[in-house]
């Protein structure tokens, strides 16, 4: 490390001029490329997976995206002839519009898309396309054209994935929301502009490389559209603390006397290896969603893994060279200009922290009871996640996608904004025959509100049928009703025939979907905490420091996720804070969060323990240990954290729900571990454990390969103790406060 760190402080110029390239170079070929998201939750061998293959095979015109135009009235029908007269000219001129292929009006000889009160209407849209390929200047005209419609005695809304497309977000509001309020913090944690600007720097061009990348990925794999949130989400967070922790570490080697150029290799040289470590450790938990062998999370696992990759690389590259060229700028003139008159000082802990500190070494056990009880209760939300549908119907109210679906829940059931698609392949005239059958079961099936009659294709092979549920698509007694059709009615129908009824639509896939995901979890979360813990045996050579930070890491999970089933299934605030209803928890949601959470979560426990561990190697005392790495690294844990925490929650104004999510568990999850685990229940675990913190069986020792992110003075002390038992290294004690003197022991 500290070579990189000599070659990039002497090429400074070079190394900012290389990054600076590549950002606008990826950049450009992003934009030249296009973005090719692709939201496909199918699964290959599942049930519903198996529908939709069979309905694209028979049925080559159902390939385009399905939108619905729903218009209402208080006052009189929607029947009445003013009002067929003006929707009528506006669906006709929708089938005008570039894009679409096909309008089914409820006007003509199609039956139940007119309310039974008369009152609501609606109409549905095909594109030729699919959303994900659809212009949304193409979604726009439609939107634009029915609202046209609209007036004050006659409301017009609309719904589907295409429409979902005008609603998306614009700008970047979140971004520079988070950004602003990091340096803001920064810069009162510094006192220098100079210094507070290049944490920020740094991660903008590494995550703009990254979020560029991301757009190029997407056309080689399947990559989600709110991949490249999320992969600036987190890049963003961890990027920004990455240099914080490096430019602290900076600081303190120029208050000591060194030059820029020494202190910025010092810096590289300690602090940075522990960046680099904790980085792994956020990869390895991200990458760790490939065991799944689900296409739709790969290109979310390597998205997220090459922003951190990225934030990683330029924090010990791009940041020294940075660092060189501002010089001693890094520190703010009240500083320099002490150091001028002063000289050199040694830099101890004083003020709160170093009484937070004293204050957990004297209570370990009540702090630490009363840590546990704040994360058992913020848990208890999570043992009722109930994974499922999110849908529009889960929007912010303003939005007419919500609308839409408000008025046809209303107007028709809430089944109808979720049917189901019962797909078949035929051989035979038996199959044929059981299947004109299936409609009269089906309708005599608890919850079933209404069932199409049988659609066959030209050659006669493949047949569909729609079933609408009496309940909405995120309802329990959907999901119930889909293992229900799969378990009982179908087998019935299809006995003693060749006849193979597949369930599909969006319930049956989300349901699925949930199904692989719960079923390949417990091995997903036991590799990642397997991965981390070894990663964290080899750096601090000691059993119970791993397994501790596995414990804690799985506290702030379970928190986190408390909060996120407490605000978005519960719907605690949700409207408020403009998050729309309360709804189940996407299914893809809990892998993605366990990688980001055990990631990040592993982050602060490397920075806290490292120091700790440097001060163990060099005295051998564990109290003293805790309590000098508690002081001198809680503030810049906190520091870093708040910063962490507004970026994350900054993202709630992406008007995005998924991304919401996110935001919120990030941000939750960081909160407690930072002020909760971190500086308070780990440090009084390791008051309690004493020296075992730091046992390690001798044959282990010799087996592990050395991983070394501490200092090698702190290794040479503990290599001059081994060798003479009993030694303890005297460190000067500086006899200036009783902070100092509470720390120094």
């Amino acid at each position: 490390m500290a070579a990189i760190a000599r070659w990039c402080i002497r090429h400074r110029l070079v190394v900012v001029l290389l990054w600076l390239l590549a950002l606008g170079g990826v950049g450009t070929g992003a934009i030249l490329a296009g973005s090719a998201y692709s939201n496909d939750y199918e699964v290959p061998g599942t049930e519903s997976g198996r529908a939709t293959a069979l309905l694209d095979r028979g049925f080559h015109g159902l390939g385009g995206d399905s939108d619905t135009i729903v218009w209402h009235t208080d006052k009189g029908s929607v029947r009445a002839d003013a009002v067929e007269r003006r929707m009528t000219a506006m669906l006709d001129e929708v089938a005008e519009l570039p894009g679409i292929a096909a309008v089914t009006s409820p006007y003509g000889d199609t039956q139940g898309q007119v309310s039974e009160d008369g009152h609501t209407a609606y109409a549905t849209v095909t594109f030729r396309e699919q959303a994900d390929d659809i212009p949304e200047a193409q979604a726009r005209a439609l939107v634009d054209t029915a609202k046209a419609a609209a007036d004050d005695t006659l409301a017009v809304e609309l719904g589907g994935s295409a429409v979902a497309l005008t609603e998306a977000p614009g700008g970047h509001i979140a971004e520079v929301v988070g950004v602003a309020v990091a340096a803001v913090v920064l810069f009162l944690a510094f006192g220098s502009l100079a210094a507070s600007v290049l944490p920020i720097a740094t991660a903008l061009v590494s995550v703009g490389i990254a979020y560029s990348g991301i757009v190029l990925l997407g056309h080689l794999m399947t990559v989600a559209d709110f991949a490249p949130m999320l992969g600036m989400l987190v890049g963003l967070g961890v990027g920004i603390d990455y240099a914080l922790f490096i430019v602290t570490r900076h600081r303190r080697g120029l208050k000591r006397g060194l030059s820029v150029a020494e202190a910025a290799e010092t810096a590289v040289a300690t602090t940075g290896r522990a960046v680099v470590f904790a980085g792994a450790t956020v990869c390895i938990a991200l990458l760790g969603m490939l065991i799944l062998r689900l296409s739709f999370l790969n290109g979310v696992a390597i998205a997220a893994s090459l922003t951190v990759v990225l934030t990683v690389a330029a924090s010990v590259t791009l940041l020294p060279a940075l660092l060189s060229l501002i010089g001693m700028r890094a520190l703010s003139r009240r500083e320099r200009r002490t150091l001028a008159e002063h000289g050199p000082q040694p830099e101890l802990p004083t003020g709160f922290a170093a009484r937070w500190s004293a204050f957990v070494e004297r209570h370990p056990k009540l702090l630490g009871l009363v840590a546990a009880v704040v994360m058992g209760v913020l848990a208890l939300p999570t043992l009722s996640l109930h994974l499922g549908t999110s849908d529009q119907g889960n929007g912010p109210a303003t939005a007419t996608t919500r609308q839409a679906y408000d008025l046809i829940a209303e107007g028709f059931g809430p089944g109808v904004n979720g049917p189901l698609t019962l797909v078949a392949g035929l051989d035979g005239a038996d199959d044929r025959v059981a299947l004109d059958q299936l409609p009269a079961a089906l309708s005599a099936t608890r919850g079933v509100a209404s069932v199409s009659p049988v659609s066959y294709n030209s050659s006669g092979d493949t047949a569909f049928l729609t079933v609408v549920p009496e309940s909405s698509p995120q309802s329990k007694a959907t999901s119930e009703l889909v293992d229900r059709l799969r378990t009982d009615v179908l087998p019935k129908a299809e006995t003693g025939t060749s006849l193979d009824v597949h369930v599909g639509g969006v319930t049956a896939s989300y349901d699925d979907f949930a199904e692989i995901i719960i079923g390949k979890l417990p091995l997903f979360v036991g590799v990642v905490i397997a991965l981390g813990c070894l990663l964290l045996l080899l750096a601090f050579r000691s059993i119970g420091i791993p397994l501790k930070a596995a414990a804690m890491n799985v506290a702030a999970v379970a928190g986190a996720f408390g909060v996120v089933v407490a605000i978005f299934q519960w719907g605690w605030g949700s409207e408020l804070l403009g998050l729309g209803s309360a709804g189940p928890i996407e299914p893809f949601l809990p892998v993605i969060m366990v990688s980001v959470l055990f990631g990040l979560s592993m982050d602060y426990q490397v920075f806290l323990v490292s120091r700790m561990y440097e001060e163990w190697l060099e005295t051998g005392d564990n109290r003293r240990a805790v309590r000098v790495g508690l002081a001198e690294t809680s503030r810049v844990i906190n520091s870093a954290a708040v910063i962490m925490i507004a970026v994350f929650l900054a993202f709630v104004l992406s008007g995005d729900r998924v991304i919401a999510m996110f935001g919120i568990a990030l941000a939750a999850a960081v909160a407690l571990d930072a002020f909760v685990l971190r500086t308070l229940l780990v440090p009084a675990l390791m008051h309690m454990l004493g020296g075992a913190n730091w046992w390690l069986p001798k044959w282990l020792d010799r087996l592990l390969p050395r991983i070394s992110i501490e200092p090698p003075e702190c290794r040479e002390a503990a290599d001059a103790r081994a060798r003479i038992p009993g030694q303890r290294v005297t460190i000067p004690m500086v006899e200036e406060t009783s902070d100092v003197r509470d720390i120094a022991g």
